[in-house]
């Protein structure tokens, strides 16, 4: 047995050639489908919506938090009892086999990449590397002969899911979940349609890129017969938390914290959502995009470049890569202690905020001085 780093709290788990020991017979004998989770963005979302639909039906076990990693997943797996009739565990990664590991340790009957895109290219060394290393899972699919849900609008997904049984959800009537925006101010509001009635669901998430995500949970709620009312209602029952697309209104200004993480993809999408929204004044705040490689300055430019293009009456950037992007164009902080230091000797009143950056940003420390 190896010991997972230098870990002092205990927490040990077998690394061999079979990365759970014991552990995956054990799982065979429990038998109960397990449905996995990877993807650059939304993972974490996604995971939860599942969990809110599936829950209405099974008993269910599903990542908490983001224990995602090559701990994490075999604690979770740790959790999973002959009670469980489901499973829904998230898998992320940031160097490639990362993903290979942890479906050999959670060996899961279904799988849903939800996107690929820019994001620990420090650790994937390409984009080209993050489509292989997600990739992952569809290749243990293909080989176990089990099942995906995939968005047929993705054509980086398209192109590697050959040879493998699809659930397919997206935008065309011809998915198995097919669904459209109807608004988005601030929140989703989207329709899908089974069996010709058209479902209308109010939710709690911000974005239009959010809807890929319901979508995802619709198509599993159908696929595992959970009547579509039920569906409808547990995807607008569900409210993120965590700094993930949180609305927040305080006494002087109503924040979008969307502080927990941020990438070039993730970034570009929450800054047009903002940028179609019909609220003024507005203010960005926004921190780096960290673990980016030799690309972080090339990438941290194209966001300066896009905020340009908006009309935004206030842009408060912070962290070392978007002082060098910005140059004299915008406002910039070395710090989020400076960041919260100016705000705070200068307050904004009456403003919309998106406030979004990497998680070692912490960004949403900035809250307690608007």
């Amino acid at each position: 047995m190896r010991v997972c780093g230098n870990r002092q709290s205990g927490l040990f788990y077998r690394r061999t050639h079979n990365p759970c020991g014991q552990r995956a017979d054990d799982l065979a004998a429990i038998g109960c489908p397990i449905i996995g989770i990877t993807g650059t963005n939304g993972k974490t979302t996604t995971k939860e919506l599942l969990a809110s639909v599936l829950s209405t039906k099974y008993n269910l076990l599903y990542t908490e938090g983001n224990l995602n990693n090559h701990i994490g997943v075999p604690l979770t797996l740790l959790r999973l009892t002959h009670d469980h009739e489901m499973a829904v565990i998230e898998m992320g990664a940031s160097h490639p086999g990362d993903i290979k590991e942890l479906v050999d340790i959670a060996q899961p009957n279904y799988g849903i990449i939800t996107n690929v895109g820019r994001a620990h290219l420090e650790g994937f060394g390409s984009f080209e590397g993050v489509i292989k290393t997600k990739g992952e899972l569809y290749d243990y699919m293909r080989r176990t002969k089990g099942k995906i849900f995939i968005n047929q609008d993705n054509k980086y997904l398209k192109e590697i899911a050959n040879g493998i049984e699809q659930v397919t959800y997206g935008s065309d009537e011809t998915a198995f979940a097919w669904g459209c925006v109807v608004s988005c101010n601030p929140y989703l509001t989207f329709e899908w349609k089974q069996q010709g009635k058209i479902h209308t669901v109010e939710t709690h998430l911000i974005g239009n890129y959010n809807l890929d995500n319901a979508l995802v949970a619709v198509a599993v709620g159908r696929f595992f017969k959970i009547p579509a009312e039920r569906i409808s209602r547990a995807i607008a029952a569900y409210e993120p938390t965590n700094n993930r697309s949180q609305l927040k209104k305080t006494e002087n200004n109503e924040l979008i914290i969307d502080a927990y993480n941020a990438n070039p993809s993730s970034m570009k999408v929450a800054l047009d959502n903002f940028a179609t929204m019909p609220v003024s004044p507005k203010a960005l705040i926004l921190g780096d995009m960290r673990e980016l490689g030799p690309t972080s300055d090339e990438l941290h430019t194209e966001v300066v470049a896009r905020i340009k293009e908006g009309n935004y009456d206030k842009v408060f950037l912070c962290g070392e890569h978007f002082q060098k992007a910005a140059g004299k164009d915008f406002t910039t902080y070395a710090t989020t202690e400076e960041l919260i230091e100016a705000l705070r000797k200068n307050p904004l009143e009456g403003y919309h905020v998106l406030i979004k950056g990497s998680h070692g940003m912490a960004l949403e420390r900035v809250v307690e001085v608007l």
